[in-house]
């Protein structure tokens, strides 16, 4: 639907939607009314997003839409409407709060259900002990109680463009079973599908609760340093703004995103990260919102707003993944907007045609046919897959492993090969300057040391990081430079005292002035030693040369042994040269691909591509174009937003491991989708074969889908324990 500019953004939390059928009843009610567009259903979630046209559609007709179809509905801020409160500095609520769930029994359906089964038992005692009173009328109030409440949603719901929903075959096989006297059996079968939806909807609250557990972390109140005076006073966290500073003490909680600006000590980051050591932390280190401080009292400046914390951007992730449909859910939907007509029909031709064409009895196959209409309810097998997804993606969430949307989760699964960056990534991304070597007599150590700090004193490349350090802790003044610029994969250059100085790499070093065999040698054994060299170069002459070394990660060589042990080649791309790229490839057990400029990288994923998908795992800001062009790319970032925002995936924690416990994980899930599709069409191929034998009847059938969701359902929660 076509909507103005004028449109409204809009977010509703819908209780009562519990499945996909559900949100697909609701997005096709919602998507009939003009002025509406871009409609997002949440089912996981119980969130409804769209734009809105209220010139079109008043708001309140929206609202009677949903409600109409049986379900409940209540406004949410929107993303724009957190962004307007952040550019003001007003204070917003970490987490829309909502009614806290009811217990199962409790609820709508729950009363229903209770209603129905005692109503049921009343019949069945009736009808036992004294049939003569009522006779098969025993069991006509519990049936018609579920049919009225079906029916009126059926109705609801063919009215608004849904007219094969669930509810409709329940309440066409209810009210025909009334019609051939099968009442016990109308009653039982109302009563079993209100149990199954009541144990779904119980399950999409468990999968919610795996998530919404990490709303908790984030304490309800925070310590307040006071500008003036220093004093401390106790303040809703959800009232804390950005440069204010907080008192964590030990034991506490961090209220918010921030800095430490005094004090140490070590906070455990597990619930975020899921790193279980806990990590040291000073003045300068980034703190996250829900840490637990270990043992030394902390002030810290606020950095992010509380709605806009690392944990509520991960639950916002979480939910728009689980608002994506994956490509084997957006099949089975098209798969079931076809089937379920299909089905339909086929039921009333099994329920005609006998007796019309061979004259059987009309009781038995109509019987067989309302049978058949119950088997042919596709509410397990649209289940399948997206209740599968929602709990890996809850399962990686709450192990720091964050997936966009079930197509990259399902992609991870399937990656052939994993390209991974170096630095950074397989290494610690901290290089230290290992040796200074000078190639001219009058060129000293810290001379030489001195000239390519000053060259590098703007760049944020890890090497430039490397030499400053150095530099500052040799205690050596940096001299002030002009005309500073960087060759992109080759050099850095700057005027010093009026003469040119580049800081290269050795392959673009002999460009620019010759080596002697001498200084070739030492560069080369530098190389060969795992160390990256980079020559420095004034007006024409090889000064000398510096070598740094970024150390592997303690766990990159057990992560790259566990993807090759899951089948998955590796495979290092990096800018760095052959020899270093070799030297540490070869102690971490994996190929390289060196000497590759930014460009090259995007060449070689497509290369890699040919023989299968490939996942890229890098840093999520230089390595931004490769991880786009991959089939699936990971960042390792420690949540920052480049991790949380550059690529399909992200693991908070920087460990190579995690990469293939994504792969796992990925797996455990489609493996759990093949499950679940082969339980529901399982059982929907054996209850058809004995409902057409005449072996089993309505409740039976009934079975074939209620029991199918359950188990699907229970199936893909063991994913929340993997």
């Amino acid at each position: 639907m076509e909507v103005t500019a004028a449109a409204t953004a809009l977010r509703y939390r819908v209780k009562g939607m519990d499945c996909p059928s559900c949100a697909t009843k609701i997005e096709t009610a919602v998507t009939r009314l003009p002025g509406v567009g871009d409609v997002r259903v949440n089912y996981t979630a119980q969130v409804l997003d769209l734009v809105l046209d209220e010139g079109a559609t008043r708001r309140g007709d929206l609202e009677e839409r949903i409600a109409g179809l049986g379900y409940g509905v209540a406004s949410l801020p929107t993303a724009a409407d957190l962004a307007r409160a952040h550019a003001s500095g007003d204070a917003v609520p970490v987490i829309e709060e909502e009614e806290s769930e009811p217990p199962a029994w409790r609820s709508r359906k729950g009363f229903l259900a209770l209603a129905i089964a005692v109503l049921f038992a009343v019949g069945f005692l009736l009808d036992r002990i004294r049939p003569e009173l009522a006779g098969e009328y025993a069991y006509w109030p519990g049936a018609l109680l579920g049919l009225t409440f079906y029916g009126r949603r059926a109705i609801a719901a063919a009215r608004n463009g849904s007219p094969f929903s669930i509810e409709m075959l329940m309440s066409v096989a209810t009210l025909g079973a009334l019609a051939i006297h099968a009442s016990e059996e109308a009653a039982v079968v109302v009563l079993l599908f209100t149990v199954g939806e009541l144990l779904e909807g119980f399950a999409a609250g468990r999968s919610r609760a795996g998530i919404k557990a990490l709303v908790g972390l984030v304490p309800k109140t925070a310590r307040l340093v006071e500008d003036g005076d220093g004093a401390v006073r106790e303040v809703p966290a959800a009232t804390l703004v950005i440069g204010q500073t907080v008192l964590v003490r030990p034991g506490d909680r961090v209220p918010a995103d921030g800095e430490v600006t005094d004090g140490a000590s070590s906070l455990d980051e597990s619930p975020i990260t899921g790193e279980s050591v806990p990590r040291p932390k000073g003045v300068g280190d980034t703190v996250y919102a829900g840490s637990v401080n270990a043992d030394g009292a902390l002030q810290v400046r606020v950095t992010r707003m509380p709605s806009d914390n690392t944990v509520a951007r991960i639950l916002h992730m979480v939910e728009e993944a689980q608002a994506s449909k994956s490509p084997t859910a957006r099949f089975i939907d098209r798969f079931s907007a076809v089937y379920t007509p299909v089905a339909f029909g086929v039921a009333a031709l099994a329920a005609l045609g006998p007796p019309l064409l061979l004259g059987a009895d009309w009781g038995n196959w109509i019987y067989r046919g309302l049978a058949l209409l119950l088997i042919a309810c596709p509410c397990a097998l649209v289940l399948s897959t997206p209740a599968a997804i929602a709990s890996g993606l809850a399962a990686g969430a709450r192990r720091g492993l964050l997936v966009k949307g079930g197509a990259a989760l399902e992609t991870i699964g399937r990656v052939r090969t994993v390209a991974f960056d170096k630095t950074g990534t397989l290494t610690a991304g901290r290089p230290r300057v290992t040796d200074v070597l000078p190639f001219v007599p009058d060129m000293t150590d810290r001379t030489l040391l001195g000239l390519a700090a000053a060259v590098e004193a703007g760049s944020s490349h890890p090497i430039a990081r490397a030499l400053l350090e150095r530099a500052e802790a040799d205690g050596i003044p940096l001299r002030p430079v002009r005309d500073a610029r960087a060759v992109p994969g080759k050099a850095v250059q700057a005027t010093v005292a009026g003469r040119m100085v580049v800081v290269a790499s050795p392959r673009h070093a002999v460009t620019l002035a010759s080596l002697a065999p001498e200084a070739e040698a030492a560069v080369q054994a530098l190389e060969e030693a795992g160390k990256t060299a980079v020559v420095v170069v004034r007006d024409g002459e090889a000064l000398g040369v510096v070598a740094v070394r970024d150390e592997p990660r303690p766990d990159a060589q057990a992560g790259v042994a566990a993807l090759r042990r899951l089948g998955v080649e590796c495979v290092m791309l990096t800018g760095d040269n052959r020899r270093t790229g070799e030297a540490i490839a070869k102690g971490l057990g994996l190929s390289v691909r060196a000497d590759l400029l930014p460009g090259d990288k995007l060449t070689e994923i497509t290369t890699l591509k040919e023989a299968g998908p490939i996942a890229m795992v890098g840093d999520g800001i230089n390595d931004a174009p490769a991880l786009a062009s991959a089939s699936v790319g990971i960042a390792m970032g420690g949540g920052t937003d480049a991790a949380l925002e550059t690529a399909d995936a992200a693991v908070l924690n920087d460990r190579v491991a995690d990469v293939a416990a994504l792969v796992v994980l990925s797996r455990s899930t489609l493996g759990n989708i093949h499950q679940n599709v082969a339980i529901s069409l399982g059982l929907k191929a054996v209850f058809l074969v004995t409902t057409l034998a005449g072996i089993t009847g309505l409740w039976p059938a009934i079975l074939a889908d209620t029991g199918a969701t359950v188990l699907v359902t229970a199936n893909a929660l063991r994913l929340l324990r993997a």
